[in-house]
């Protein structure tokens, strides 16, 4: 009987050997981490909430092929609240830009640039320097109508 217990624990002891083994190098080949560092997660985006100030100057810039859109997006802006000379409608350097965008200068003024979005049916709203202000305390947004509203938008092409 006594063989049996020595034959039992020497089993028992080498099955023990081999997992401690196996886990051992999984952690070598870092297949299983012990403690894992945290990944860090990113800052959620602060919400706007977007606000019709109608005490902005607005630019709206043509910048399709279409004829007329600026003045058609100006009546659109004016009657949405803005004073008429509040507005001012022309064609901008190009013919080809894509998706229809307002441009605004300060963080401060994103709330804005997202109500004056919503108030002309939708566009993208972007951070830039590109449209200053005419005066230095003046405050501007500025329209650039894309493509995607032109009457007929072009198709993109699918990638070669």
């Amino acid at each position: 009987m006594r063989a049996w217990v020595v034959l039992l624990w020497a089993a028992l002891a080498t099955i023990v050997l081999i997992a401690i083994g196996i886990f051992g190098t999984l952690i070598v080949t870092e297949r299983v981490v012990l403690f894992p560092t945290p990944e860090p997660t990113a800052a959620p985006l602060p919400i706007v909430t977007p606000v019709v100030d109608t005490t902005y100057d607005i630019l709206v810039l043509n910048a399709t092929p279409e004829e007329g859109l600026a003045t058609r997006m100006k009546d659109t802006v004016v009657g949405a609240g803005w004073s008429a000379d509040k507005v001012n409608a022309g064609e901008a350097g190009t013919t080809d830009f894509a998706e229809t965008t307002i441009f605004y200068a300060l963080p401060e003024d994103e709330a804005a640039a997202a109500g004056l979005a919503e108030a002309i049916g939708g566009a993208n709203i972007e951070q830039s320097d590109a449209y200053p202000a005419a005066s230095a305390d003046g405050k501007q947004l500025t329209i650039v109508i894309g493509l995607d509203r032109t009457a007929n938008p072009p198709t993109p092409t699918p990638a070669p």
